[in-house]
């Protein structure tokens, strides 16, 4: 396996890595991602590297609120033809798999993913015996309670806090078995029970979650319902001006890869603000 490392650390100007969401689902929250047809999402793949993505981040289960889990066998049957294919057509580019299962991340990895994406943070008893037998690279995600109710009334004593010390005990856990720091990623996740005021704290916190200096850091806000509360944007499609204006401040909070929806955009955005900054 190639060693990402220069995907995980943010760029030389200091604005985060690209990570494109490529959604092999037929009900994720944000309908433009889905995509159920091989071609099709090579297709999609193609346009957001030439947009600019560093990685591509493949799910086959939707974890939206409220959402029901899919068998394991459907979730590998929608994701491991994907992600054998992006490997073949794209050798060079970082492919992480969105799963919370071990055998599914075992599968994606044999079949060239470097990434596991895990938002339950190592929920699965095997998933640390699938990371410490590879070299991949793995995201701990934090989340209260499961997609099905974890916005059932969330309660934080204190949420930066909270946050921090739940991600802190997985990556501890995970060092203690040889992972790497450097390996490792953490994730707040934003709108995976959370209130608006608890998602507000946390990407305002930025890097005080991350419990030591070699673990990265990713951001997931793209098209999320906080925008809903914060904007009054009810429409997924209508939540891209909101994305943009929380990924604009992605370098100064410390942010090393940020999971979008619209690459393009993005990385207009921090081309433009890079330009502002070198004028």
């Amino acid at each position: 396996m190639p060693d990402w490392r220069p995907l995980i650390v943010r760029r030389e100007d200091g604005f985060p890595r690209i990570m494109g969401v490529l959604n092999i689902t037929p009900d994720s929250f944000f309908e433009d991602s889905r995509t159920n047809d091989i071609s099709e999402t090579i297709k999609i793949a193609n346009s957001m590297i030439q947009n600019g993505a560093d990685w591509l981040d493949v799910g086959g289960e939707s974890t939206r609120p409220g959402s029901n889990p899919v068998g394991e066998e459907e979730e590998i049957s929608r994701v491991i033809p994907v992600i054998k294919e992006l490997r073949r057509e794209f050798p060079e580019i970082g492919i992480s798999v969105d799963t919370r299962r071990a055998k599914v991340a075992e599968l994606s990895l044999k079949e060239g993913a470097d990434m596991i994406n895990d938002i339950s943070a190592l929920g699965d008893k095997n998933m640390l015996t699938v990371i410490k037998e590879s070299d991949c690279y793995i995201c701990l995600m934090h989340m209260r309670g499961l997609p099905e109710n974890m916005q059932n009334n969330p309660q934080y004593n204190d949420v930066v806090i909270d946050v921090r010390e739940i991600l802190n005990q997985k990556v501890k856990l995970l060092i203690d078995e040889g992972v790497s720091p450097e390996r490792i990623i953490v994730d707040p996740g934003i709108g995976f029970g959370k209130s608006l005021q608890h998602n507000l704290s946390l990407l305002k916190s930025g890097r005080e979650i991350v419990p030591m200096r070699d673990v990265g850091l990713m951001w997931g806000v793209s098209r999320k319902s906080m925008f809903s509360e914060l904007l009054g944007r009810i429409e997924t499609k209508d939540r891209l001006a909101g994305t943009l204006g929380i990924a604009a401040m992605s370098k100064a909070k410390g942010v090393d890869i940020i999971r979008v929806h619209d690459v393009g955009e993005h990385t207009d955005l921090f081309r433009a603000i890079a330009a502002m900054e070198e004028f």
